[in-house]
């Protein structure tokens, strides 16, 4: 299986002596040859930069191909590389997020693994309302919620009741999200809706806001799945007349969150909470069809109620993000990590029917 073995023994022996990773970024991400005199830390490549080094580091052989809306590039570069495996850092493809599961699925027509999540899991986890109602078919507990469509009037069900919470339907790493997002009337609802429409030309989905703690849950595996502890954002000194939730400036601005004492660091919880979570976790991993890795998002109500807002597949591999950190706390290394990810991907087999 792909377990991972007991701390306190000796990491396993790295895959091949020498794996040859092709990595595909997007076009603008492609970190530069010389980093001299560049911040990294606040670069925007420092995932792409901190996967490819630490896989050079560990001694795979990496070739990097950056990629817009044309996936030409891949095959030749397949035909005269050959690598064993695509590490996959595509979140969109021509600027479009739904279509990343195009790029796995092309990299599967072309047999060739890769890392993270397969094609239908993407599909379904990117579509916030359609994973919702996968979910709740399985009676995970999640927020009540609806959809708006451009166009179309806001009509809320009886069961949803202020405040609300707006996002976009298909983005994430919190895009479009701000202190206006939680709404306590029928007119910031509309006002947000149409915000979401024209700014980011998506349909709008409106939850329940849940009062509470903002909790990340990250899963590795396949069949076997393995849950790091939770990871929590703290908002220790947010003023009372925000909301604490996980804005885009929160997210990406680190002026900001010292401001406001931000951070994000393994969650205080009794065993019995943890074990709550990281089994809900599972639970829409699966629901979802997720291979590879995933975060799943959680909100903890004040009397312990968990929910379920949404499992990001291919979450932020960067070095010190949530997602390697919860694996550090459980004594697998950031190189580790990703020698774990490539095992996973060269052991996934796309599903074959007929």
């Amino acid at each position: 299986g792909d377990e991972l073995p007991p701390q306190g023994r000796s990491p396993p022996v790295p895959l091949m002596k020498k794996t040859r990773i092709l990595a595909l970024v997007h076009d603008h991400l492609v970190p530069p040859e010389d980093t001299t005199g560049i911040d990294i830390l606040e670069a925007e490549w420092k995932m792409e930069y901190d996967v490819i080094e630490t896989l050079r580091e560990i001694g795979h052989e990496v070739r990097v191909l950056g990629i817009n809306d044309n996936l030409g590039g891949i095959r030749p570069t397949v035909g005269l590389f050959k690598p064993h495996i695509v590490f996959n850092l595509m979140e969109a493809c021509a600027g479009v997020t739904t279509f990343d599961q195009n790029v796995v699925s092309y990299l599967e027509l072309l047999g060739l693994p890769y890392t993270g999540c397969n094609p239908r899991g993407l599909i379904l986890a990117r579509d916030k309302a359609l994973s919702k109602k996968l979910l709740a078919y399985d009676r995970i507990r999640l927020p009540e919620f609806t959809v708006v469509r451009p166009g179309r009037k806001v009509a809320l069900p009886k069961r949803l009741t202020f405040p609300l919470i707006v996002k976009s339907l298909f983005f994430e790493a919190s895009t479009g999200i701000s202190q206006a997002s939680v709404v306590e009337n029928h007119e910031q609802l509309a006002k947000r809706a149409t915000f979401i429409h024209e700014k980011l030309g998506t349909a709008a989905i409106v939850e329940q806001f849940i009062d509470g703690r903002e909790l990340y849950v990250g899963v590795i595996g396949n069949e076997r799945l393995d849950v790091p502890p939770p990871w929590e954002m703290s908002f220790a000194q947010m003023p009372d007349n925000r909301w604490k939730i996980a804005t885009e400036r929160v997210k990406w601005s680190t002026q900001y969150q010292k401001k406001h004492g931000i951070m994000t660091d393994r969650a205080k919880l009794d065993a019995g909470a943890i074990e709550r979570m990281q089994r809900m976790a599972k639970r829409a991993y699966r629901a979802l069809d997720l291979s590879g890795y995933a975060r799943v998002d959680v909100r903890m109500d004040e009397e312990g109620r968990i929910y379920v807002l949404e499992a990001n597949p291919n979450p932020n591999m960067a070095y010190g993000e949530d997602f390697s950190e919860s694996a550090e706390a459980q004594g697998i290394s950031y190189e580790r990590l990703l020698d774990r990810l490539i095992a996973l991907g060269l052991r996934w087999k796309p599903a074959r029917t007929g």
